[in-house]
């Protein structure tokens, strides 16, 4: 199995909505890190699993997007608690939709510090 990961951090900011998280309750920031990993079984005529400009295109779009932002204000997180779960789908999602992902698999992990890290993996 071949795997492609690329690494971008940047920072964001929001609020939980489900009660009694303490301060996880009021609006904060945090400084993620996402990390996206690619896994195929073949290379393409290229030598690749896919292309990496292609990807790190992609990342940076997503990553400008969120950068900066109140997750909670994001039209994406509409009625959702915006937890790291919720926002590691809602990137990998929204990943895949700009790549060609046929016959792969996509894995996106959001660390919201250098303890606590959610994955979704499609």
């Amino acid at each position: 199995m071949y795997e492609l990961m690329v690494r971008r951090d940047f920072v964001a900011q929001h609020y939980l909505t489900v009660p009694n998280c303490g301060p996880e309750n009021e609006w904060h920031s945090h400084h993620f890190e996402v990390e996206v990993l690619l896994e195929g079984p073949s290379l393409n005529d290229n030598g690749y699993l896919v292309d990496i400009v292609e990807v790190e295109t992609a990342l940076d779009g997503l990553v400008d997007r969120y950068r900066d932002a109140t997750l909670n204000d994001l039209p994406e997180f509409e009625g959702l608690n915006p937890s790291i779960e919720h926002f590691s789908r809602l990137f990998c999602t929204a990943l895949e939709e700009q790549l060609d992902t046929d016959g792969l698999d996509t894995t996106v992990k959001i660390w919201e510090d250098e303890d606590a890290w959610a994955s979704y993996s499609a």
